[in-house]
């Protein structure tokens, strides 16, 4: 748990250069949703888009993906996925935790692909998805850790 409040909503972001996936969960079911895909430039994300989701949501956490190699290693867009959690750390009084996202995006696309053909590929969608799946391990997480 993040805090002593029973019910906790959380924000989950999947950082990406030109797109920055959202995902919304909550800790009494212990469940995400895509949200939305913000579109970014060369990974700064609209920022009144993210501030607009962040008063409507007022989560008690967000959970940003961090991308890096197999192996755990860095790429290159790590540290953008890191200058973004400062912003976010700067512009928001809310504890922001990060989450490996190793395979994530690939994992959405297969999802939506079984789901949905080509056409579930569109607008989007793999970031929120992604977003999602990389909120509900952060969930699964902290359920395992209070076992």
């Amino acid at each position: 748990m993040i805090n002593n409040k029973q019910e906790q909503i959380v924000l989950g972001f999947d950082f990406g250069t030109k797109r920055i996936g959202v995902a919304v969960g909550q800790t009494v079911t212990q469940s995400a949703s895509p949200l939305t895909t913000v579109p970014a430039k060369e990974g700064i994300p609209q920022q009144g888009v993210i501030q607009k989701l962040i008063k409507r949501w007022q989560p008690d956490a967000l959970i940003v993906g961090i991308p890096c190699h197999m192996d755990g290693s860095d790429q290159p867009i790590t540290w953008a996925a890191r200058k973004f959690i400062v912003w976010l750390k700067q512009e928001f009084d809310i504890p922001v935790y990060e989450m490996d996202e190793r395979l994530s995006t690939k994992d959405a696309r297969r999802n939506l692909f079984d789901e949905g053909g080509f056409k579930a590929l569109q607008g989007g969608q793999i970031d929120r998805v992604a977003a999602q799946l990389i909120l509900q391990n952060w969930l699964d997480q902290q359920q395992e850790s209070l076992k």
